[in-house]
C-alpha cells in the first residue's frame, strides 16, 4: 500500500495519542513513519536509543511494528511508555477520581510565590494527591495514560472558553522559569483558575483514545544508551529510526522542570547535568559519547539493518552538525550511506508564543542514512 494510503489510513485510526504531551525537541510523525514504511515490515523489530516523548514508537505501533524506546529523561520515558499503552477513556477518568477520592491531603504541597501564581491552592492540592498516588503505582496501561494525559495539561495557555490546562498561562512544551513567570503574571494581573482536574482529564482521554491505535507489542526503558546492559534483553531490530541531542543541547531537563516535579523530582529547577545525559565538554568528547550507542544499537540489530538519523544543531554553538554526527559514526559498526537536507520547517516558531518569545531560525537539519559495516 502506498505511504499516503497508510498515512491516511492512520489518521482515521487516530493519530491523537501522538499529542497527549507537547515536547519542545519533538519531531514530526510524517518522519518516522515514512521511514519505517519505506525500510520495514508488520512485525519487524525497530529501536530509537534516544526515543525522546516516543514519535518513532508510536509510528511503528501504527504500522504494527513492535520497538524499543530508550530515553534516560523520565519525561520522556513515561511520554513514550504512554505511546505503547491502551486503556479506555472511562477507566482514565474512574481512577482519576478514584484517586482524588480516597486520597487522604497530602504532606507535601509545594509552597512559595512561584507556585501560589501557578496554580489555584484547590487545583495544586489535586495535582498533589494524583502525583503522590502515582510515585506509588504506576504499571497499569490505564495509570500510564492517566500520568501522560496530566504531564500534557499540567502547564499551558489559558482559553477564553472552557479550561484545557492546569496552570496559569504557560508555555505548553517546556515549564515556565520561576522568577520569570512571576514576573509575569504579577506584571498582568494574571491569577490562576479554579480549574476542573477531572474534567480536562476526561476531555483529554476522549480526545486521545476515542479511536485507539492498534495493540502492537513494545518496551520503552528509562535508562542510558551507552550502558550495554540496556540492550541485554532487547530482540534483533531491523530498522533503528532516532534523533539524539543536538552538541549544546544541555536543558532537557530543566526545561522540563515542572513535568520533573510531578514524576517525583524536586520543586525547583535544577540545573546541575545528570550523570546519564550525554556530556558537552567538548566536539570530540560528545562524539564518542554518542559513538558508544551506535555501537549498542549495531549489536542488537540484523545483518541487513539501517540507521535513520535526523540531526541538526542550536546556534550557540561553533560546531557544524553533520561533522559532529559523522565523527560519532566512526568506527561505530555504521557506515554513512547518504544525507539530505530537512526542509526547514518553522516547528520553532510555533513551539514558543505564550510569553511572548520569538525564536531564530532554526539551523538546518538532515536525515542521515546508513547501513551495517
Amino acid at each position: 500500500m502506498p505511504y499516503r494510503a497508510i498515512f491516511a489510513r492512520t489518521l482515521v485510526e487516530s493519530i491523537a495519542l501522538n499529542a497527549v504531551c507537547p515536547y519542545y525537541t519533538m519531531y514530526p510523525l510524517d518522519f518516522p513513519l515514512r521511514v519505517l514504511k519505506q525500510y520495514g515490515k508488520a512485525g519487524k523489530w525497530v529501536i530509537d536509543p534516544f526515543c525522546g516523548r516516543g514519535t518513532t514508537n508510536f509510528a511503528a505501533r501504527l504500522l504494527e511494528m513492535p520497538s524499543v524506546g530508550v530515553d534516560s529523561s523520565p519525561v520522556a520515558a513515561a511520554l513514550a511508555q504512554a505511546k505503547l499503552a491502551s486503556a479506555e477513556p472511562d477507566r482514565i477518568v474512574a481512577s482519576a477520581r478514584s484517586i482524588l477520592t480516597m486520597a487522604k491531603e497530602p504532606t507535601e504541597v509545594p509552597k512559595g510565590k512561584f507556585w501560589k501564581l501557578a496554580f489555584h491552592e484547590e487545583t495544586l492540592l489535586q495535582l498533589c494527591q494524583l502525583r503522590k498516588a502515582l510515585l506509588a503505582e504506576c504499571s497499569s496501561p490505564t495509570r500510564i495514560l492517566l500520568r501522560a494525559i496530566i504531564l500534557g495539561a499540567l502547564h499551558g495557555p489559558r482559553p477564553k472558553g472552557t479550561p484545557s490546562y492546569f496552570s496559569n498561562q504557560s508555555p505548553r512544551t517546556f515549564a515556565p522559569k520561576p522568577n520569570y513567570a512571576v514576573k509575569f503574571w504579577t506584571e498582568r494581573q494574571m491569577r490562576p483558575n479554579n480549574v476542573d482536574v477531572v474534567a480536562i482529564i476526561k476531555a483529554r482521554a476522549e480526545r486521545y483514545l476515542a479511536e485507539p491505535p492498534p495493540d502492537v507489542a513494545g518496551m520503552v526503558q528509562l535508562a542510558d544508551s551507552r550502558d550495554a546492559n540496556t540492550f541485554n534483553h532487547v530482540p534483533k531490530a531491523c530498522l533503528v529510526v532516532t534523533s539524539p541531542p543536538y552538541y549544546g543541547m544541555r536543558t532537557y531537563l530543566p526545561d522540563q522542570w515542572l513535568r520533573l516535579w510531578f514524576l517525583g523530582g524536586p520543586d525547583y529547577v535544577e540545573y546541575r547535568q545528570s550523570a546519564q545525559q550525554l556530556e558537552h565538554t567538548g566536539i570530540e568528547h560528545f562524539a564518542s559519547e554518542m559513538r558508544r550507542v551506535w555501537k549498542n544499537v549495531a549489536a542488537h540489530t540484523t545483518r541487513n539493518a539501517r540507521l535513520i538519523i535526523r540531526y541538526g544543531g542550536i546556534h550557540d554553538r561553533d560546531a557544524k552538525p553533520m561533522d559532529v554526527l559523522k565523527s560519532s559514526l566512526i568506527n561505530s559498526g555504521w557506515r554513512v550511506v547518504t544525507a539530505k537536507a530537512v526542509p526547514d520547517s518553522e516547528r520553532g516558531r510555533r513551539q514558543v508564543r505564550q510569553f511572548q518569545t520569538t525564536p531564530k531560525k532554526g539551523v538546518t537539519e538532515y536525515d542521515v542514512y546508513c547501513h551495517r559495516a
